[in-house]
């Protein structure tokens, strides 16, 4: 069955927003550096447009903006056709194994899947991605559960290793490119020490796979927290409705 993305929000409003929350990224950057005497690094910007209408994902791509995050399979490879080639796609949502295929067929931009979360999930995804695109390897993150909450998806803190060593070592389809979290929520936003307990897990597996520390990403951030995020080291954060407006689903039958 096919999802409809119905106009929800104004397109007019979508540039302007884009540009707010792109100001909010490099101040944040900006601080980090001054703090740290660093040259800024500015984080990469995952507009997230689950529910959104293709227009609004439109209206942000010809304003410049180019990597956008989808949660849902079905969703993404719906939407992925009616945009230009060159946009990269994240996804973010939890992805089961028997959906590993129909993503990867249905998505051939897909540029990162930051949500791996058990040896099954990466060994699938490598052998799907490998006999469809053997020309180049998938980028992707580990999602660490940071907080300890039963209802996250992500692997616990001390497995993070392990996992990441199985993707660098012996899966020739993918490209480890760093760790995600969601973390736990607090009132101002996803709580610091999720972000500490994400630092502390690339360190660990930047060492038990023999890589430099900053070749591996930190993906934490999401429209309530990403300045903080970024403050804390973030190199990528995800941003939906601080740019797309409030998300709306359908009312069950």
């Amino acid at each position: 069955m096919r999802l409809s993305f119905r106009r929800l929000s104004s397109v007019m409003g979508i540039p302007e927003q884009l540009a707010q929350v792109q100001e909010k990224v490099h101040a944040a950057a900006a601080s980090r550096a001054s703090l740290l005497k660093l040259e800024p690094l500015v984080p990469r910007l995952v507009a997230v447009s689950k529910t959104k209408p293709v227009e609004d994902l439109k209206a942000a791509y010809d304003a410049g903006h180019r990597h956008f995050g989808e949660n849902y399979v079905q969703e993404l490879i719906e939407k992925s056709p009616l945009m230009p080639a060159d946009v990269q796609w994240h996804f973010i949502g939890h992805l089961q194994s028997n959906k590993v295929g129909m993503l990867v067929k249905g998505c051939p931009g897909l540029a990162c899947l930051e949500t791996i979360d058990s040896e099954k999930l990466a060994r699938a995804l490598d052998k799907a991605w490998r006999s469809a695109y053997p020309e180049r390897p998938l980028g992707v993150m580990v999602q660490v559960n940071s907080s300890g909450e039963e209802t996250k998806n992500g692997v616990e803190p001390a497995e993070v290793a392990n996992l990441c060593k199985v993707i660098a070592t012996e899966c020739e389809g993918l490209r480890l490119v760093g760790l995600m979290t969601i973390g736990a929520p607090d009132y101002s936003g996803c709580r610091t020490e999720d972000f500490e307990t994400l630092k502390k897990c690339r360190e660990e597996a930047a060492a038990c796979c023999g890589l430099e520390l900053e070749s591996l990403e930190l993906s934490m951030g999401m429209s309530a927290d990403y300045e903080n995020a970024i403050r804390e080291g973030s190199t990528s954060v995800r941003v939906g409705s601080s740019i797309f407006g409030a998300r709306h689903y359908p009312a069950k039958s």
